[in-house]
């Protein structure tokens, strides 16, 4: 007990928060109730109520201070031998030329979505293998290759491993993986980095007729041929290159597992 109490008196005095100086200005300590986390703070209301006396203020009004106006004109005396009457004069004399017609406001075009600048996450980079959220594919392991001038991002599968083929997917929708496969050597077809190339094309739907109200089928999507030779031609470019890898056999059944979360496992916490 005595060897705490020297200890205790022997160490300094630490100087106050508000009184430390640094580069001349005063340096103030963290506030008594902090904010713990989630809105929570370290003090109920209640407590704070006391803590700063509140009571004290409470049913006392201040008295209203009532400005002075300025005035607006200022009796003058009309010079002269004869005249000894006063008059009025406007302090803010008013203009003496006004517009006869408004001024043109000037209104800026506005940036159209064509003309936006596209960013992409720091994390996202061709090669990154992400996890789709949304969508028929969803939960599903993808490579991405590149960003194309909308903004999304064009990924596969490959279709190979796990049936996903050439899409186009917004990064909001999209987690980025630590996981990374080498595109360097990598050169996709040109129209598949086109936004036009993934547009599908709409038949016009014909004029209805008496007697074939139900006869007009809806016509279900079929990839055209094109479509499917690209889609084998990026396949294997890239099923190449993760056999370059050197854990190529774990990539493989990475790329094929769905992704999924058990009870208690929260993706904000886990580290892809």
């Amino acid at each position: 007990m005595n060897e705490m109490v020297d200890t205790k008196a022997k160490a300094p005095a630490k100087p106050a928060a508000t009184e430390a100086k640094k580069d001349g200005r005063k340096v103030r300590g963290k506030p008594r109730n902090r904010d713990l986390g989630n809105g929570v703070y370290r003090f109920s209301r209640t407590r704070m109520y006391h803590k700063k006396a509140l009571y004290k203020f409470i049913g006392k009004k201040t008295e209203k201070t009532v400005k002075p106006k300025k005035p607006v004109t200022i009796e003058k005396k009309i010079g002269g031998d004869k005249n000894g009457g006063t008059r009025l004069v406007l302090l803010k004399k008013r203009r003496k030329n006004y517009p006869t017609a408004d001024p043109v406001t000037v209104h800026h075009a506005k940036k159209t979505f064509r003309e936006h600048v596209r960013r992409l996450r720091p994390t996202i980079t061709p090669g990154t293998i992400l996890i789709l959220l949304a969508g028929p594919h969803k939960g599903k392991r993808v490579v991405f290759l590149k960003q194309l001038r909308s903004g999304l991002l064009l990924v596969t599968g490959p279709f190979l491993i796990n049936a996903c083929p050439l899409r186009r997917v917004s990064q909001n929708y999209v987690i980025a993986t630590s996981t990374k496969i080498d595109l360097s050597g990598v050169k996709l077809p040109k129209e598949v980095g086109k936004d036009e190339y993934y547009k599908r094309t709409q038949n016009k739907r014909a004029k209805k007729e008496e007697g074939d109200i139900f006869s007009t089928k809806k016509v279900d999507y079929k990839p055209s041929e094109q479509r499917k030779i690209d889609q084998k031609t990026v396949d294997t470019l890239i099923i190449g290159a993760i056999k370059k890898h050197q854990d190529k056999k774990l990539l493989f059944t990475y790329l094929s597992a769905m992704f999924g979360l058990r009870s208690s496992q929260y993706p904000h916490r886990m580290k892809f």
